[in-house]
């Protein structure tokens, strides 16, 4: 059998859940494992629930799937909210001095969830205990694995004469991931040198974390035999890297040569700016050094602003935002559409409206990019589906806004920002610049910044370059830049920047606008982040001799709705498949189609999809048992 479990690690936000996390990973991964792992946190800086799911198999593996194989806890909260979705083969690697806390002295713990907590162990004749909980779970075949980590704290503090160790909880989450990878049976030394890569930056600390963590590993093996599901090294593949969503993109935006970057910080998209920030500096081929400035304005509107002034001198320039940041760069985004600024706005998508669910999943933004601003203007809308292309798609953002001249979104959401997974190695040198009607040189001094041309594309003048004056108003304006209230003017301005998005839909490669997966009688179409719970799916489909074809479209907006008609003209069943409530992609294919979709599968719960949602999903769908309209629910 091809191996397949789901590790997961939870404790209170700030005390290194995501480090453990990516200790497990990092050690998987070394062995030649492959991983999807995926963060869930609440939106305060400390104290509420986080947890941090790692898939890893042998094979390929693109989603999270439904259930727990073993759980890693170190704090109440962890045991009672996870403790149903260990599978009944599973195991819980906890805190022994945990048994007898109540669910009364948990004050994190939700009123909804509380209530659904208790009434479930009152039913089973429980106290209302971890104890309880676990009772329960063993009962169904849950193995237990307690482990007094205070106790392991102690000896440590004795066996390295540092006292202080006692009272460091933080090295819970070392300990826990220590004892799982000694049960999971993994050798110790990729779990220490996962160890040391996490706090390369803090060499004291992290020896002093090497020793914590082989202690732990050691006391795992010496006081239970090895769990029944078991991890063994495979042959490790040089041209695969472990990664993070948000990395992907900071990673492309370098390889593609941006030079400027703006931002507010807001969850998630603050990330990717923060790790631009600690690569400012860099080097290039032939040790040629490079550099990115990245600036971190008082607002979002600043942050816009701020790009389209970069782009203006030349730059290849973006920000990176999310829903409420894009609402307040609205007006400036028409600003950049009636100049034609060639400006990149990442748009990494959560759950609205307002601050809504800030710190959890959604693809509730489609609509709302294509339509953002007021007026008529230009704007290109692309969404990547994974890590990967995450890469590839940021350097062909910046291709798209300089040869067309005109703002590009780039969709990305919270799922793929969050996600850490196995991904075959990034090639940059796959990433081609495409700068447009850019010049270097003007030989006279006529300079028309928005001269006639049969694309609607004009040559572009850099700030400063010799003879390319130009004026830039919000107004409308003639062909050197000045206000123009002309009629005829109007319509020239207005049919000139229409063009250029029929030029984007004829010029942007087919492939690139949409990806066949395959057309089949039941045919999924989606956008963005669900293209690894649906690849996933459908391969679970497969064994069961269900054959389901699967389009995603990447460019959303000018919409391609011929090349999508052609692909679909032969399915019997559509089925849109998205995170958000009101199927916004559905309402974009009811439009441009001749035809309406004819099943819907939605999330919009602020978590992500699962495969094993999906496929249940999409089974009922073709055996005829499921409604018009199904929504996913799955997740804590």
């Amino acid at each position: 059998m091809a191996l397949d479990l789901t590790w997961v690690i939870g404790g209170p936000q700030g005390g290194g859940v995501e480090s453990a996390a990516n200790i497990f990973a990092g050690a998987c991964a070394g062995c030649g494992l492959k991983i999807f792992g995926k963060r869930e946190y609440y939106s305060n800086i400390k104290g509420e629930h986080s947890y941090f799911g790692v898939r890893v198999s042998d094979k390929e593996i693109r989603s999270n799937v439904i259930g727990i194989t073993m759980l890693a806890a170190f704090d109440a909260e962890t045991l009672f909210r996870h403790v149903d979705d260990v599978h009944d083969d599973g195991a819980i690697v906890y805190e022994s001095d945990l048994e007898q806390v109540k669910t009364d002295e948990i004050p994190t713990l939700d009123k909804p969830f509380k209530e659904r907590l208790e009434k479930h162990l009152s039913s089973k004749n429980k106290p209302l205990t971890i104890q309880g909980a676990l009772e329960v779970a063993k009962e169904r075949g849950v193995t237990l694995y307690p482990i007094s980590f205070k106790t392991i704290l102690s000896t440590l503090a004795e066996e390295m004469n540092n006292p202080t160790i006692r009272g460091m909880f933080r090295m819970l989450n070392v300990l826990s991931v220590s004892v799982s990878i000694g049960l999971l049976g993994l050798p110790p030394d990729t779990l220490l040198r996962s160890v040391e890569k996490i706090f390369s930056s803090k060499p004291k600390i992290a020896e002093m974390n090497k020793h914590a963590a082989n202690y732990a590993y050691n006391y795992a093996t010496a006081k239970y035999q090895k769990f029944k599901y078991h991890l063994s090294p495979i042959q490790s593949n040089s041209d695969v890297i472990l990664v993070q969503g948000f990395q992907s993109t900071g990673l492309g935006k370098l390889a593609a040569g941006c030079r400027f970057q703006s931002y507010y910080p807001i969850t998630p998209a603050s990330d990717e700016s923060v790790f631009l920030e600690s690569n400012e500096t860099f080097d290039v081929e032939n040790n040629r050094p490079g550099s990115t400035i990245i600036v971190q304005t008082e607002d979002e509107i600043s942050a816009i602003g701020m790009l389209i002034g970069a782009a203006l001198t030349g730059a290849r320039a973006a920000t990176s935002t999310s829903g409420p940041g894009f609402s307040l760069m609205a007006e400036a985004l028409g600003w950049a559409g009636i100049n034609e600024v060639p400006i990149v706005v990442t748009l990494y998508q959560r759950s609205g409206p307002s601050t809504g669910l800030p710190t959890r999943h959604g693809q509730d933004d489609l609509l709302f990019a294509i339509y953002a601003g007021h007026g008529d203007f230009p704007r290109i809308v692309y969404a990547s589906g994974d890590i990967e292309e995450g890469f590839y798609d940021a350097a062909e953002c910046f291709n798209f806004a300089e040869t067309f001249q005109m703002p590009v979104i780039h969709m990305m959401d919270k799922f793929i920002a969050s996600t850490v997974a196995t991904v075959k190695r990034f090639d940059p040198t796959k990433i081609t610049i495409e700068r447009g009607k850019l010049l270097e040189k003007i030989n006279d001094d006529n300079y028309k910044r928005f001269t006639p041309s049969e694309d609607g594309i004009s040559p572009r003048s850099k700030l400063g370059l010799e003879n390319g004056i130009f004026w830039n108003t919000g107004d409308e304006s003639d062909e050197q830049g000045h206000i123009s209230e002309d009629p005829v003017n109007r319509m020239y301005k207005m049919d000139k920047r229409a063009k250029k998005i029929e030029v984007a839909l004829e010029t942007i490669p087919k492939e690139d606008q949409v990806v066949n997966h395959g057309i089949s009688d039941f045919c999924l179409v989606s956008w963005g982040s669900t293209k690894g719970p649906i690849l996933d799916a459908i391969e679970m489909l497969k064994k069961d001799n269900y054959n389901v074809g699967f389009v995603q479209v990447k460019l959303l907006h000018p919409f391609p709705q011929d090349y999508v008609k052609s692909l679909l003209k032969d399915v019997k069943t559509i089925i849109d498949v998205e995170a958000n409530y009101s199927a916004q992609l559905g309402t974009l294919l009811n439009e441009n189609l001749d035809r309406k979709v004819d099943y819907y599968i939605l999330k919009y719960t602020g978590r992500a999809m699962t495969c094993t949602e999906l496929y249940e999903s999409i089974k009922k769908i073709i055996d005829g048992k499921a409604e018009k309209r199904q929504v996913l629910s799955y997740g804590v």
